[in-house]
């Protein structure tokens, strides 16, 4: 978003996506027997159950063990019986998901999706040309936050350790995200100020 926003043309993404597609090949004959053995596994987690594949086999299994309503609030069976691994961190959408089912996961993507939404709303009210960029690039970063932790829980991408916002255990991404969010209304407060060469509020 940042890109097309300063005025990157669309061709070099074009370009850059098919350069990327034309070195898989290349790149895969590099890698070593454990790192391809990791792709098999994230695209076949059956293949090693009680092994490499036991995270997101288990993760699948806690969030479609919640239905739509959920099992209550610390009623989770598979949580609470420790067969989900690192679940105050990576993993916690999922005890979420159990306890809280399909409707509590929702109505937390939906307040995820508001925080995002406003982030952008303060990113192009800005007079500020910086103050535009830095707003959504942050709204853009809380966004690949969720997207990136939901997608791995969900075997959609491989387990890469990035937290869940605000949910996750762990209190330098809190402190981050709530200098993240300073900035944001940082610039929401100061949207009418244009910043030149020499300086705020010049002629």
């Amino acid at each position: 978003s940042l890109f097309f926003l300063v005025g990157v043309q669309m061709w070099k993404f074009v370009a850059l996506g098919v350069a990327g597609l034309v070195s898989v090949p290349i790149g895969w004959r590099f890698l070593h027997e454990y790192q391809k053995e990791r792709v098999f596994t994230f695209l076949d987690p059956e293949r090693d159950p009680l092994g490499k594949g036991y995270h997101i086999l288990q993760s699948k299994i806690t969030l479609g063990s919640g239905g739509i309503f959920g099992k209550g609030f610390l009623q989770g069976t598979q949580s609470r019986l420790n067969f989900l691994p690192e679940k105050q961190t990576d993993f916690i959408f999922t005890v979420l998901a159990e306890e809280f089912g399909l409707i509590g996961s929702v109505s937390l993507l939906v307040l995820y999706l508001v925080l995002i939404f406003y982030g952008c709303v303060i990113a192009f009210r800005s007079t500020s040309f910086f103050g535009r960029l830095l707003a959504l690039g942050l709204s853009a970063n809380l966004f690949l936050y969720v997207f990136i932790n939901i997608a791995m829980v969900m075997g959609l991408l491989p387990v890469v350790g990035v937290p869940l916002p605000m949910i996750s255990y762990g209190g330098t991404v809190m402190l981050t995200l709530m200098f993240s969010f300073g900035l944001i209304e940082c610039v929401n407060v100061n949207r009418d100020v244009q910043i030149g060469r020499r300086g705020a509020y010049d002629d």
